[in-house]
């Protein structure tokens, strides 16, 4: 019972204090409903601030988005911008189109003005490359983009990004997190009405201006592209970068085409999840394109499909992987230098080309975080549809100068009639075929992967699809390369170099397994034994890792 009014007493607290009158009239009523297993999730603790800020489903109370947590995060990172000497900087906000983003973004600009922080706020729903442009290109101490990504739409998030344009690691992260702990309450915060700049085009006309560095003057643009925005904010910047580039106009997936933070027409606004390119395709096989470009919902991932006669709707969605080799492989044809970077659960075709060309290779933690940090990085990438080919512009993901570039060099390979198989072809006559593939499983309950991690480590697998674990890592211990993280890597006995990473995501309640098999290749006849072959191995690695983690 006197849990029971404890808790009571802190959603009363809450609602006290909860500046937004919708999650303000939704605890009241779970209040007067007296369902206190739901109010206990709510107050149960609070969003955790980490390296990927916050995420989270909005309602109400601290174990949800909402404008009283944006306020304390907020009120969190101007306090910590201050400690370290950046009294009086600016904060850029972005924002995408989801549910309450808008709200989240102008409690952000109050909150920074009332801190004695500049704050400026881009003009309307954008990209999320234009804010990581935009801290660089306006000189900012900081960043925040109020996004969820490709998230389900009852979710909404928290970016934050420090004054070189990339997002924030530890110990920022526990330092904005401890600074977010000693807000006493939303009445200690000041919050002005007015004071923040709401800025204009200019900053959407200087990225777009930085984009002429992506491509090669001169070079092909005849490539035809039907194209979809995923419900998201990525339509008019893509469509503007084609324009200005001399591309013809993208077919538009009319249905997809505008921002609808409902989603309606996709179980997850993401390229990657089944059915989500369905009206793509369809669209596809009426206009009958070159390729098919997808942007998620705020256009900092890239997805390719290619015309396939053997697939169900007649084009195949590229792996993260293909197209990240196919992009290394075009800068490495315009002569590009520097480091090339991945993360560690990204194909090891990266650091084979990379060494072909001669150019400097690094391996990162997962993120984009990791990866654009990177010295020296002139392109990394990451299996999960991320491109950062303009690292010197925007260092992070950025979908739409990763369109372009895939634009490019389709078009470069029109020109040659090939498409992007047949350099997909090249490279696996090259260096081998790098077959990967991914084991995914979403959860409603968080327990299940920490059980699924626990037994793994517990009983790690000594074999898998018949192949002996030849070595068996928890990165939880870091490596003489990389510092810890909660995963596991291991390598597989044979000749196809098999490697599987085991990790729990950090934006989604989802454990994610990456597998790798390489299978050599003597000339173009082996090509289509040799994808047979390595989907073989790939299927019975998934079959016998998901029995030694029981999911």
């Amino acid at each position: 019972m006197q849990e029971q009014d404890d808790l009571i007493t802190r959603a009363e607290a809450w609602l006290a204090e909860d500046p937004d009158p919708e999650t303000a009239a939704e605890l009241r009523a779970l209040l007067a409903s007296g369902d206190t297993a739901e109010l206990a999730d709510r107050f149960s603790g609070t969003l955790q601030f980490g390296t990927a800020g916050l995420r989270g489903e909005l309602g109400a109370g601290p174990m949800r988005m909402n404008r009283g947590v944006v306020i304390r995060a907020a009120a969190g990172l101007a306090a910590y911008l201050k400690a370290q000497g950046h009294a009086g900087g600016l904060v850029v906000v972005g924002y995408d189109a989801r549910y309450k983003s808008a709200d989240f973004a102008r409690d952000t600009a109050a909150v920074m003005t009332g801190a004695g922080l500049r704050a400026a706020v881009l003009p309307r729903p954008l990209p999320t490359p234009v804010l990581a442009f935009a801290i660089r290109h306006l000189g900012a101490v900081a960043g925040v983009e109020v996004t969820a990504s490709h998230n389900p739409p009852r979710d909404n998030g928290y970016k934050v990004y420090l004054g070189d344009g990339s997002q924030i690691v530890s110990p920022a992260d526990t330092g904005i997190a401890a600074e977010i702990a000693a807000v006493a309450s939303l009445a200690s915060v000041p919050r002005p009405e007015s004071g923040w700049e709401d800025l204009g085009d200019e900053v959407l006309a200087a990225y777009l201006a930085r984009t002429d560095a992506v491509l090669t003057p001169g070079s092909p643009r005849s490539v035809r592209t039907v194209y979809t925005a995923m419900h998201g904010v990525g339509k008019d910047v893509v469509t503007a970068a084609f324009a200005r580039h001399g591309f013809p106009e993208p077919v538009l997936v009319a249905e997809q085409a505008e921002p609808d933070p409902a989603f309606p027409t996709v179980a997850f606004p993401n390229p990657e999840e089944p059915g989500a390119m369905d009206l793509a395709f369809a669209k596809a096989a009426e206009v009958r394109p070159d390729i098919v470009i997808a942007n998620d919902p705020d256009a900092d991932r890239c997805a390719v499909a290619v015309p396939d006669a053997s697939a169900a709707a007649g084009w195949r969605m590229l792996r993260g992987d293909e197209v990240g080799a196919l992009l290394a492989a075009h800068l490495v044809a315009k002569g590009a230098t520097g480091v090339f970077a991945e993360s560690i659960v990204s194909s090891s075709l990266l650091g084979r080309i990379a060494e072909a060309a001669g150019v400097g290779y690094e391996e990162t933690l997962t993120g984009f975080k990791w990866i654009a940090r990177v010295e020296g990085l002139r392109y990394g990438y990451e299996e999960a549809l991320g491109y950062c080919v303009d690292p010197e512009g925007v260092r992070d993901k950025d979908g739409v100068t990763a369109a372009l570039l895939v634009a490019e060099l389709a078009s470069e390979l029109k020109e040659q009639g090939r498409g992007l198989t047949d350099l997909l072809d090249d490279l696996a006559l090259a260096h081998g075929l790098h077959a990967t593939d991914q084991l995914s499983v979403r959860v409603s309950d968080l327990s299940v992967i920490a059980s699924a991690m626990a037994a793994l480590r517990a009983e790690p697998p000594v074999s898998l699809a018949g192949l002996r674990v030849v070595s068996a890592e928890d990165l939880a211990q870091g490596t003489d390369a990389l510092p810890p993280t909660d995963g596991l890597r291991y390598h597989l006995d044979g000749a196809h170099q098999a490697r599987v990473i085991v990790r729990p995501s950090g934006t989604e309640p989802k454990l994610k397994c990456y597998l790798e098999v390489v299978v050599p290749v003597a000339g173009a006849a082996d090509l289509a034994p040799a994808r047979g072959r390595g989907q073989e191995v790939l299927d019975a690695i998934k079959k016998d890792l998901s029995a030694a983690a029981g999911i």
